[in-house]
């Protein structure tokens, strides 16, 4: 039968192929691979990528940690400064049991009270250094004194990590990619000048990643002792952001929303796919709420729950009844209002569960 539209579609020989590009450029940089799964929450697509030689998964939350773990990840990164209280201690003492499992710390008083949780069941810390987004993260030149709170608090230091999403912007990737490598090398030292070791530096993001890969060529060059990993996470799908700065192409986007034509009136074309499948998210770069696959010039101008108004460009127009293929703007955002993937395969669809759906704490 054929699937209700407003339904999220996987194109599988394209997300197949974006996960092997990425897996082969980071094995010829001599760099690992640690996606960021919150982009796709799915099981299956996590497998995908572990298959293809990622280091382990980066995840956002201890819900997301949890349902991968749970389902065979056995090496987990929860990139996220995370506030450990009495239900998350216990949840991840209780992850450490069976998987490797890291977290972010980004204060001293954040080391102190992590340790005080944490201290002693095995779970290690990476301090999280700002390397320009000015988000969350410590100045790179202080990555020592927290890294020594957190040793002190029992908590074993894995490295240093950061994540440069001001590379979010038109234009800004190389200077972004360099001022990451800048910032973790300086991070790197600030940990070293107290006498611990840094194992691991990480960093990248989807629109910084092939930046971020030269980058981290010339590190391995210059320390072949640290590994070098990259934690991107949209390059599976990519998405009307990633096509409009020009990280993707068309050819490369394996996530739509497959979306129903339903009105015409007074020259408007309106589609059955909203914000509450779209995600409402819009760049302040971002041309409209979203684009259509096939068709480039057309643009979603105002987004409702239930609507989204096209402005369609030259060529004919759909008629009512027609189907299209939306690109989301932010995928992550798409995918986390979606209770199944539909995966074109062989001619054929298959649902595939939205692993870690809604899991945002």
């Amino acid at each position: 039968m054929p699937v209700p539209t407003p339904h999220l579609r996987v194109d599988l020989d394209r997300l197949r192929h974006n996960v092997r590009r990425a897996a082969d450029h980071a094995a010829s940089s001599r760099v690992s691979l640690r996606p960021h799964v919150k982009t796709h929450k799915s099981i299956e697509i996590a497998r995908l990528q572990l298959v293809s030689g990622a280091r382990g998964i980066t995840v956002a939350t201890v819900g997301e940690a949890e349902a991968f773990v749970r389902l065979g990840c056995t090496d987990v990164f929860i990139a996220y400064p995370v506030w450990v209280d009495d239900d998350r201690g216990a949840r991840l003492r209780d992850l450490a049991e069976v998987a490797r499992v890291a977290v972010g710390v980004d204060s001293l008083y954040g080391a102190a009270n992590t340790g005080r949780r944490l201290g002693g069941s095995g779970i290690e810390v990476m301090v999280e250094i700002d390397s320009g987004h000015h988000r969350t993260g410590i100045e790179p030149d202080k990555a020592g004194v927290v890294a020594q709170a957190a040793r002190r608090a029992g908590l074993p230091v894995r490295g240093v990590f950061t994540f440069p999403g001001h590379g979010y912007a038109p234009g800004a990737v190389a200077k972004v990619a360099a001022a990451e490598a800048l910032s973790l090398r300086a991070a790197t030292s600030s940990v070293e000048a107290t006498g611990l070791a840094v194992p691991v530096v990480s960093g990248g993001s989807t629109p910084t990643l092939a930046a971020s890969l030269s980058g981290a060529r010339a590190y391995r060059d210059d320390d072949d002792t640290t590994e070098v990993e990259l934690r991107p996470g949209v390059y599976v799908f990519g998405d009307a952001q990633q096509w409009e700065l020009g990280t993707c192409t068309p050819d490369d986007i394996a996530l739509t929303a497959r979306a129903t034509v339903v009105s015409l009136a007074g020259g408007r074309m309106v589609l059955d796919a909203g914000s509450k499948v779209l995600g409402a998210d819009r760049a302040s770069y971002a041309s409209g709420f979203g684009r259509l696959l096939h068709r480039p010039e057309a643009r979603i101008v105002s987004l409702a729950e239930h609507h989204a108004v096209v402005e369609p460009g030259p060529g004919r127009r759909p008629r009512l009844g027609d189907q299209v293929d939306v690109v989301p703007n932010h995928v992550c955002a798409a995918v986390n209002l979606a209770s199944e993937l539909w995966v074109e395969e062989a001619g054929g669809l298959r649902p595939w569960p939205v692993t870690a759906r809604g899991l945002n704490a």
